[in-house]
C-alpha cells in the first residue's frame, strides 16, 4: 500500500493521546484518554476525566444553546457531528497503599474529537476503527440497571471446566439448549478463511463460524474457537458474566459478580497474601487467581461499575 493511501496511528503514552491518519497521510482524528490525556474544554465544559452523566449533560446543554445537533453515540454518550466530539467512557483507576494502579469503582469519560471528513460516524471512521477495533465491539448504550442479588440465580464453577450449566467444548445449540432454550440476543462470527492463510482449510469458504453470542436473560456471553476439520464446528472456550444481569458466582469462597470493583479485588489481594495462590494482571486490570482462568473484570453501571467475570479454557490467551 502506498504512503497516499496508508491509514496509520500513533500513540503518545506521556501526554495520554492517540493519533490518527488518514490518506496522505493527514491527521483524521485524536482520541483522549480518560486516565492520563489532557483536559480538554469545549467553551465552558470540560470534556475529559468526569462522570459521564455530567459531562454528557452539559455538552448536550451548550449544544442546544449554538443551536447544532447532539446525539447520543452507540455507547449512549453525548456527540455532536458538527464540531467532531464523541465522548466514551473508560474504568477508572487509582493506586492502593503500595502504589499499585487498582480499580475504583466508577467510570470517567475520555475523548474522540475528528475532522469533518470523519464527523457523521466517528467511532466507524477507518482510521479509527483500524486501531480501535469496535466496529464488532456489542454496544451498551444503557440504561444500566443492576439486577439485585435476590433475583439472580448462583451458579457453581469448576475451573477450566465450566460454569453453571455450560461447559466447555459445547456447541452454540448446546449452549443455547442448556440456558433453558434462550435464543441469543446478538450474535458475531466469521466465514471460513481464504486460502493462502494460516488458518485456511477450516471447512467451506462459506461456512459461517459462530465466536460470540450473548443471551441477555441469562447475563452470559459465550466465545467459541473453531475446532479441527476431524470435528467441525465452534466450540466453547470462553464464558462472560455480566456483571449487572448475570448469575452470581463465588471462587475461594470471593462473591465475584455485581459488587464494588475495588470491593472483590481487595478480597483477592488478601486471598493471595493469605495462601499460595499466584497473582496474574490482565488487560484493563483484570485480576485471575492463580492457574484458575477466572478473571475478575469490571463492567459499567451508569456512572459506576460493577463486578463481572471471565471463566476460560486452560491455556486460552485472554482477551477480556
Amino acid at each position: 500500500m502506498s504512503d497516499a493511501v496508508r491509514l496509520v496511528s500513533e500513540h503518545y503514552s506521556g501526554p495520554g493521546l492517540t493519533a490518527f491518519y488518514g490518506p496522505g497521510p493527514r491527521l483524521a482524528a485524536v482520541a483522549t484518554s480518560a486516565m492520563d490525556g489532557p483536559l480538554v474544554r469545549l467553551g465552558e465544559v470540560e470534556l475529559v476525566a468526569r462522570v459521564p452523566s455530567a459531562a454528557s449533560a452539559d455538552l448536550r446543554r451548550l449544544a442546544q444553546e449554538k443551536p447544532v445537533k447532539v446525539r447520543a453515540n452507540r455507547y449512549g454518550e453525548a456527540e455532536v457531528p458538527a464540531w467532531g466530539v464523541s465522548l466514551h467512557v473508560t474504568q477508572e483507576l487509582g493506586q492502593d497503599p503500595d502504589g499499585c494502579a487498582q480499580r475504583r469503582d466508577r467510570v470517567i469519560t475520555g475523548l474522540l474529537a475528528t475532522g469533518p471528513e470523519w464527523a457523521e460516524d466517528l467511532w466507524n471512521a477507518k482510521p479509527v476503527v483500524g486501531r480501535l477495533g469496535r466496529r464488532d465491539e456489542r454496544a451498551d448504550p444503557g440504561p444500566w440497571p443492576v439486577t439485585p442479588d435476590k433475583d439472580r440465580p448462583r451458579w457453581h464453577c469448576t475451573p477450566t471446566e465450566g460454569i453453571g450449566p455450560l461447559h466447555f467444548g459445547m456447541s452454540p445449540q448446546q449452549v443455547s439448549a442448556a440456558l433453558d432454550g434462550e435464543a441469543p440476543t446478538e450474535s458475531w462470527g466469521h466465514y471460513s478463511f481464504p486460502v493462502g492463510s494460516p488458518w485456511e482449510g477450516q471447512g467451506p469458504s462459506d461456512e459461517w463460524h459462530i465466536s460470540q453470542e450473548y443471551y441477555a436473560r441469562a447475563g452470559v456471553s459465550a466465545h467459541y474457537l473453531y475446532k479441527s476439520q476431524a470435528r467441525r464446528g465452534s466450540a466453547l472456550v470462553q464464558v462472560n458474566v455480566h456483571g449487572r444481569t448475570g448469575p452470581l458466582v463465588s471462587l475461594h469462597g470471593i462473591e465475584l459478580i455485581g459488587r464494588q470493583p475495588s470491593a472483590v479485588d481487595a478480597d483477592i489481594n488478601r486471598c493471595t497474601r493469605d495462601g499460595d495462590l499466584g497473582l496474574r494482571i490482565g488487560g484493563n486490570w483484570d485480576l485471575s487467581l492463580g492457574d484458575s482462568e477466572v478473571w475478575v473484570r469490571a463492567e459499567r453501571a451508569a456512572d459506576a461499575s460493577v463486578s463481572a467475570a471471565s471463566f476460560c479454557i486452560k491455556d486460552l490467551e485472554y482477551r477480556g
